[in-house]
C-alpha cells in the first residue's frame, strides 16, 4: 500500500470507532516497529498486504474499525526469541484504544482479535474469521511471493539450527494443512484455499 493508503486506513479505523485518531506519534511508532532490523517477514510489507486484503473484504466485518486496528497491532511487538509477542501486542492495542477514548468493550474485542493471531484455535466470530484469513493470506499467495515469504521466515529464525528449525516449521505448516478449511470467509476461501494447500504441500515436501 502507498503511504497515503496506509494513512487513510489508519484514520478510517479510528473514525469507525467514532473517535479522533491519536497523535501521529503512535502511527509513526507502529511503522518504526515494523521496520525493526530483526524482522524479515513481519514487516510493513506484510502489514500492507494485510491491510490491502482488509480494504477488499471489510464489508464482511461486524466492527471494521476494530479489525483494522487489530491488524495494525497484531505484530507490533515481534521478538524472535520471545513467546509472548501476541500478548504484548494485544496489551499495547488495548491500552492505545483506551487512551484514545475508545469504549472498554471495543478495546477488549481488539485485544481478543490480536490474541487470535496466535493461531492456536479455530477463530470464532465473523471479525476473528476475517482477521485470521487476512493474516494467513500469505499461504495462498502466488508461488513467487510464497517462496519469498519462506525465505523471509527462514531469515528471521536463522539463529535456529536447521535440524531444529525445519521439523518445527513443517509441523506448523502441517497443522494448517490438516484443517478442514484454512480460510473461513467465502471469497478468500474461493481465491486462496487451493493455492494455499499446494504451497503448503510443496513446502513440507521440500
Amino acid at each position: 500500500m502507498t503511504p497515503e493508503a496506509l494513512l487513510a486506513n489508519w484514520n478510517g479505523a479510528w473514525q469507525a470507532l467514532c473517535i479522533a485518531s491519536p497523535a501521529n506519534s503512535l502511527y509513526d511508532e507502529l511503522q518504526r516497529r515494523y521496520a525493526e532490523p530483526q524482522r524479515h517477514y513481519h514487516t510493513m510489507q506484510h502489514l500492507g498486504e494485510c491491510l490491502a486484503w482488509f480494504e477488499r473484504e471489510k464489508a464482511l466485518a461486524e466492527h471494521p474499525g476494530e479489525v483494522a486496528l487489530a491488524l495494525w497491532f497484531h505484530d507490533a511487538i515481534y521478538d524472535v526469541h520471545a513467546h509472548d509477542n501476541e500478548a504484548r501486542s494485544a496489551d499495547w492495542a488495548r491500552q492505545a484504544l483506551l487512551e484514545a477514548g475508545a469504549a472498554a468493550d471495543a478495546a477488549e474485542r481488539v485485544h481478543a482479535l490480536v490474541m487470535a493471531t496466535r493461531h492456536d484455535a479455530v477463530p470464532q466470530g465473523r471479525d476473528a474469521e476475517l482477521l485470521i484469513d487476512i493474516d494467513l493470506s500469505i499461504l495462498g499467495a502466488e508461488r513467487a511471493r510464497f517462496d519469498e515469504y519462506e525465505r523471509q521466515v527462514q531469515a528471521e529464525y536463522a539463529f535456529v539450527p536447521d535440524e531444529v528449525r525445519l521439523p518445527r516449521r513443517r509441523a506448523i505448516l502441517q497443522r494448517f494443512l490438516d484443517r478442514e478449511a484454512i480460510y473461513a470467509t467465502p471469497r478468500m476461501h474461493e481465491q486462496l484455499e487451493a493455492r494455499a494447500r499446494a504451497n503448503l504441500q510443496r513446502s513440507i515436501a521440500g
